[in-house]
């Protein structure tokens, strides 16, 4: 089966319109969502509401933690994320409040663990960015690979079968071999907002019958989007992000 996995697309219509797009043409047979469907963007209900249909067309989608905020939940975020989180939520209305509020914290289908922050205690929103920080979500869960979000970096980590971490190096649009002798972690990056300093859409493709997995770039109107966080009235800083890829 092959996996389209998008995560934190953050209102950003432009670059989530680019990656469906991009799904389209790679043949995918299931999207995976992994949360972060809102926050900081201007298209909240837009976003909201497209992920909803996909959904309703069968994809996973699991639960952000700008998504619990939106919902009401209390979170704890930076100044910035909670100016965006207040100005959301006065977007929302109760059907996509609602559909942010159901939705689960993990989700597993074809031997892979679907969260969007950490397999370890996902409720509490671990940052994973290093091989250390990878640790806990391989001791928590037996799948042979998680994929994740919140960190909007990509990052790929493998854990041997003596329960040795390491980060391993790869190459956006090359196929990874993922070698049945070591189980995987991806942190897929960031469809609205990355901070890897590339001003592209990051997402993922999971082929589990080729067992690959591969890193993804789509290129979309990143101005437009930025434009449209302005004429919000959003932070600067939000608008100046897409831009520049941090």
């Amino acid at each position: 089966m092959r996996f389209a996995v998008l995560t934190d697309i953050h209102a950003n219509r432009e670059a989530f319109e680019a990656v469906l797009a991009d799904v389209a043409a790679h043949g995918v047979d299931r999207i995976a969502l992994l949360g972060d469907i809102v926050g900081y963007g201007a298209d909240p209900v837009w976003c909201c509401d497209k992920a909803a249909e996909l959904v309703a067309a069968g994809a996973i989608c699991v639960r952000g933690n700008h998504d619990n905020a939106a919902a009401g939940a209390a979170e704890a975020m930076s100044p910035l994320a909670r100016r965006a989180l207040e100005w959301t939520r006065g977007r929302l209305g109760a059907t996509e409040v609602e559909f942010l509020a159901q939705l689960p914290l993990t989700a597993e289908a074809e031997g892979a663990l679907f969260v969007h922050a950490s397999a370890n205690r996902p409720e509490e929103w671990s940052y994973v960015t290093s091989d250390t920080k990878a640790t806990p979500s391989f001791r928590a869960s037996t799948a042979r690979l998680i994929l994740c979000g919140h960190v909007h970096v990509p990052l790929l980590a493998s854990c041997d079968m003596g329960g040795m971490v390491r980060e391993q190096a790869f190459r956006p649009g090359l196929p990874i071999p993922l070698l049945s002798s070591r189980r995987w972690l991806a942190v897929v990056g960031s469809v609205g907002q990355p901070r890897d300093g590339v001003a592209q859409a990051g997402w993922a493709l999971l082929d589990t019958g080729r067992g690959e997995l591969t890193f993804r770039r789509t290129a979309y109107d990143a101005a437009g989007a930025a434009q449209k966080v302005r004429a919000a009235g959003l932070p600067e800083e939000l608008a100046v992000r897409l831009l520049v890829g941090r």
